[in-house]
């Protein structure tokens, strides 16, 4: 065990610091036992953890699961950072990674969907009717409107491409309080930093702290999908298997029960 330890610490050190995240799972995986490490969207924190959790009660070893802006994820991968799936908030960076021929050949599925809603603070009033040219400035009220960076993090591009079809975002994206992921941006609105932010209905779900203030039109942008596939990286064995069970009727009813929608 103290061999096992010293080499753990040791390949740590070794790690290039901007891959320490998972290369750090990685290597707690290899040394620990453990399953197939999982990159994945912020947003389904609850969800794959889940998912995580029915998988190990079946005698496997529980997948290691690390969340961040699907940007930052496929970048990693991008730099080589070892793991073994990739779960993306959008098909952007996943053909991302595919044009640079990261992804298993015939790995790749779209899973899950998702609706984009404003929040409010709970004690909140705010509420909205979604049309062209809804007064969102105006209840701001001076403040911030909560969003992941719309420039690379799929929820801030799904919510800049509504807002401009919605005829409102010249209207607030001086007023933007961009944060690097959608849980960071509902974190914003539920400690009352910001008045309003728009999220994934089922981060709204997750958070108590927040209400649904309106939810914007799946038509006013591009349908929200989550694509998983395996990495060319990946060397547990138990990884095909662990993504064939999240495609699987059981591993999607997970999803479901979180507020997710499933194909």
């Amino acid at each position: 065990m103290r061999i096992r330890n010293m080499l753990a610490a040791l390949l740590l050190l070794l790690a290039p610091v901007g891959l320490a995240g998972p290369a750090l799972a990685r290597t707690q995986a290899q040394v620990g036992g453990r399953g197939p490490l999982v990159l994945a969207a912020a947003s389904l924190q609850e969800a794959l953890t889940a998912a995580a959790d029915s998988w190990a009660r079946k005698g496997h070893s529980r997948p290691v699961l690390s969340f961040a802006a699907s940007s930052a994820l496929a970048r990693q991968i991008e730099a080589k950072a070892p793991a073994d799936l990739f779960v993306s908030a959008d098909e952007e960076w996943m053909d991302f990674l595919a044009a640079r021929k990261l992804l298993v050949p015939g790995s790749r599925a779209d899973f899950l969907t998702n609706r984009l809603v404003i929040v409010a603070p709970a004690a909140s009033r705010a509420g909205f009717a979604m049309r062209p040219g809804f007064p969102l400035a105006s209840a701001l009220g001076g403040g911030r409107l909560a969003v992941a960076d719309p420039d690379s993090v799929p929820a801030g591009r799904y919510a800049r491409e509504a807002l401009t079809n919605l005829k409102v975002w010249q209207t607030v994206q001086m007023s933007l309080a961009r944060a690097e992921n959608v849980r960071a941006a509902l974190a914003l609105v539920a400690r009352g930093a910001a008045p309003l932010g728009i999220v994934y209905a089922t981060d709204a779900r997750a958070e108590p702290a927040v209400r649904v203030a309106g939810w914007i039109p799946a038509e006013a942008h591009r349908p929200i999908t989550y694509p998983l596939a395996r990495l060319t990286t990946s060397s547990h064995p138990d990884a095909e298997a662990f993504r064939r069970f999240l495609l699987s009727g059981e591993g999607k009813a997970v999803f479901r029960r979180f507020g997710f929608g499933t194909r």
